[in-house]
């Protein structure tokens, strides 16, 4: 189904829809792929010759979650100039103390060209106040400089640098306007805050382990190797650990510029509430958005916009996106013009997480409040859900002409297993490899004919978010978020870490394809990076190059 959108933009959405077509299905297996082929001996054998996750190398994984690491930092429409080098944090003892709440031990650094997470936040805020009109944040979540590396030599069969931006992607090798690369600081902080989701309160402000970032234990380069191999997961007997990050906690630094504890959705370290970038620049009349891969309230894009004192709260946290009365906002805010996810099919009828308000049913988005926010019963949302029968690019087209036409917001609800998009793989399938009992790798997952085509590509959801964006204000800001590299990196997949980082990567050359055909770079920003790292270490690169 064409959308009949504005004249200016027939011959730009022409070509978006071919793109969309192309991304719809799934290719084929390839008859070699030797991606798919490390994967499976990895979770046989538990060691793979290709690397491993965590600090022992003679074991395929031996740590399972997030790591201190340096991450990379891409921009285009400007320059990082004004947070990094001489004027990185790193450099000033005052903007660490303002910046953690206190002196972080081993954390000043009178070299540092890196900066931090927060800095990404005020790129956006400068951005704006420059004059930019468009405003895109790209998080590749969980995707570290390893992981990118990863991907390139996967795509471009080669291994063509061991440090600095690299080449092999579009986020690397993009260069149709003045570019940038550097790398950030993720740490929050503290890590072991408590609080009550009920009370929507802090009960032990401070937490256990603070945050902070020594070079000497962790490296100066996000390719350096860490010089203490415990130090990057707050593990060893060092009194001076600092706490690694959660998604929530680094999403708020950048969407709000501050440092909080592990698990805040937009609130400081005391539970008090902090602005997003995207709200306040809505208060100045852009129009505002986000799409993922993953479920619409999980972390990423609940920091888009959203304030919680815990990111597991996932029903409230939806109702701040769209605008409805929630346990922090009870009178409700005015919500995002366009929110397109997934999270579309998981239903539980217990979260306690969720606390004592939890609705039994979907996870995330409540029967009662979807209905509440459709313009069928009055709301402010055309609802374009997965359907069945039904294409899912038909489906998130037709609510894209909708909300232009009618001058509307958009609600886009889709997903499969866990309420996820299905995992991209290497290859460009679908079809992750079957675990065969070893605990260090998740159970794949499998998807039905149904579950591809009746679900959307994140492409397709960036195609859907600028256009209704654009056709609102002639200011927006975008979120968009590659939330499944995380997970792969969660489940020590390289086959779908891999697969994730060119699926994000393919929806960068969407954006970037759709401002230039707007000739309008003069008017947008775009920063790309990630919310953490893992604990990828890549031990004989070249394997990925087969």
């Amino acid at each position: 189904m064409k959308l009949n959108l504005r004249t200016k933009n027939l011959r730009r959405h022409g070509l978006a829809i071919a793109l969309l077509s192309c991304l719809a299905a799934p290719s084929a297996l390839h008859a070699k792929d030797p991606i798919a082929d490390l994967q499976a001996e990895a979770i046989t054998t538990g060691k793979a010759e290709f690397g491993h996750w965590g600090p022992n190398k003679d074991k395929y994984s031996s740590w399972t979650t997030h790591s201190n690491r340096l991450i990379p930092v891409y921009s285009f429409g400007g320059n990082l100039d004004q947070v990094s080098g001489e004027n990185s944090v790193y450099r000033s003892a005052e903007g660490l103390t303002k910046l953690y709440g206190t002196l972080p031990p081993e954390t000043l650094n009178p070299q540092a060209e890196y900066f931090d997470q927060t800095d990404v936040y005020r790129l956006q805020e400068m951005a704006a106040a420059a004059g930019k009109k468009h405003i895109v944040l790209f998080v590749f979540d969980g995707m570290d400089w390893q992981t990118t590396r990863a991907a390139a030599i996967a795509k471009s069969g080669a291994v063509k640098y061991d440090e600095g931006r690299g080449t092999g992607l579009y986020i690397q090798d993009y260069a149709g306007t003045e570019t940038d690369f550097g790398y950030c600081v993720t740490s929050p902080h503290n890590n072991g805050t408590s609080v009550s989701v009920d009370k929507q309160r802090v009960t032990n402000p401070g937490g256990k382990t603070l945050g902070g970032y020594d070079p000497a234990r962790g490296g100066e380069f996000p390719w350096s190797e860490f010089p203490d191999a415990n130090y990057p997961i707050s593990a060893g007997d060092d009194e001076n650990k600092h706490a690694y990050t959660d998604s929530s906690s680094s999403a708020t630094s950048l969407t709000s510029g501050i440092k909080t504890y592990n698990n805040a959705v937009n609130v400081d370290f005391a539970g008090r509430e902090a602005l997003s970038i995207a709200r306040k620049l809505q208060a100045d009349g852009f129009a505002t958005g986000a799409v993922t891969s993953v479920p619409i309230s999980h972390a990423t894009p609940a920091s888009a916009y959203a304030s919680n004192v815990h990111r597991g709260d996932y029903q409230d946290i939806t109702r701040d996106l769209l605008g409805l009365p929630s346990i922090f906002h009870p009178g409700g805010l005015p919500g995002l013009d366009v929110l397109i996810g997934a999270g579309w099919g998981e239903t539980a009828e217990k979260d306690g997480g969720q606390g004592e308000n939890f609705v039994p049913g979907n996870k995330y988005l409540t029967t009662a409040d979807q209905q509440l926010a459709d313009v069928a019963n009055g709301g402010n949302y055309v609802i374009a859900e997965r359907t069945a029968g039904q294409p899912g690019p038909d489906v998130l087209n037709a609510g894209v002409q909708a909300a232009i036409e009618n001058k509307q917001r958009l609600l886009g609800y889709f997903g499969a297993s866990k309420g996820h998009l299905p995992f991209q793989t290497a290859d460009g399938g679908y079809n992750p490899v079957a675990n065969t009992g070893n605990a260090s790798s998740a159970k794949a997952e499998s998807y039905s004919s149904a579950d591809i085509e009746e679900n959307v590509t994140l492409s397709q959801m960036t195609t859907a978010a600028l256009e209704v964006l654009d056709a609102r204000s002639e200011r927006w800001w975008l979120m968009i978020e590659a939330g499944d590299v995380d997970w792969g990196n969660h489940s020590n997949n390289i086959d779908n870490s891999i697969g994730a980082v060119l699926s994000g990567d393919m929806a960068f050359k969407t954006l970037v394809d759709w401002v230039d055909a707007q000739d309008g770079w003069e008017e947008t920003f775009v920063v790309v990076t990630s919310d953490h790292g893992h604990y990828l270490v890549l031990d004989q690169p070249e394997l990925l190059a087969q």
